[in-house]
């Protein structure tokens, strides 16, 4: 009787008070022994069950559980050091355990320029790491090479392995990897973040040639420049 007069008076919202949180306990074993039906036991369903897909938590488990791999190339890597520090800890977002070996990784962080000798070494460890694995192209050297527009690094890290995320700065700092680890999380989950080109209706807008918009004049005159350009420069 007593357990009903507690039932009635305190309805079960958000427990506040340790009254509360004995009505919840009453109520959950009443589920176990099978005294709850009807209307208690709707309530209880729908305030203590969650339906989801396998897909939707195997997801979940993968953007709040990754390993990166301990691994820098550059002036990047001290910027990406930073971000397990007290300062910025990435293990509120679960992926703090840095994994020395690329068999027990499955997140790569490029933390710098990617010269020509070295990108099938880098090649190599992807190919090692457990799938699914995810990359993160740190700085503009990784994305684009950078300053180093020479024969001796790599022009963009994606010439020659996936890469899901680019982070630019020179270098970015621990917030703009932190930044970019979220979005990539948001695309693990199946959400990813629209585009500039999406988000400003800017489709179209494109700084190279497409195939539709060539005309045998515009190839002309393309090639009559790059003649001139030449005999300039051999000049």
């Amino acid at each position: 009787m007593r357990r009903e007069r507690i039932r009635a008076l305190a309805p079960l919202e958000q427990p506040a008070t340790r009254e509360e949180l004995r009505v919840r306990q009453l109520r959950a074993r009443d589920l176990l022994r099978g005294d709850l039906d009807g209307a208690e036991l709707e309530k209880h369903v729908e305030e203590s069950v969650l339906a989801t897909t396998l897909e939707k938590v195997l997801n979940w488990g993968r953007a709040n559980a990754m390993f990166p791999a301990t691994f820098g190339l550059a002036c990047c890597a001290i910027e990406m050091m930073a971000i397990v520090s007290p300062r910025y800890d990435i293990a509120r977002f679960g992926a703090e355990a840095m994994r020395a070996s690329p068999r027990q990784a499955d997140f790569l962080i490029l933390s710098g320029r990617v010269s020509i000798k070295m990108a099938p070494v880098v090649r190599r460890l992807y190919d090692q790491m457990l799938e699914p694995k995810w990359v993160i192209s740190m700085g503009a050297c990784s994305s684009s090479g950078g300053m180093f527009a020479n024969y001796a690094v790599v022009q963009g890290a994606d010439k020659f392995m996936p890469v899901d995320i680019h982070v630019p700065g020179c270098p970015p700092r621990p917030e703009a990897l932190l930044y970019g680890f979220n979005k990539l999380q948001r695309k693990i989950l199946g959400n990813p973040d629209a585009g500039w080109r999406a988000r400003y209706n800017a489709a179209g807008t494109e700084e190279w040639a497409h195939d539709e918009t060539i005309t045998d004049g515009g190839i002309e005159e393309y090639q009559r420049a790059r003649e001139i350009a030449r005999a300039a420069a051999d000049a």
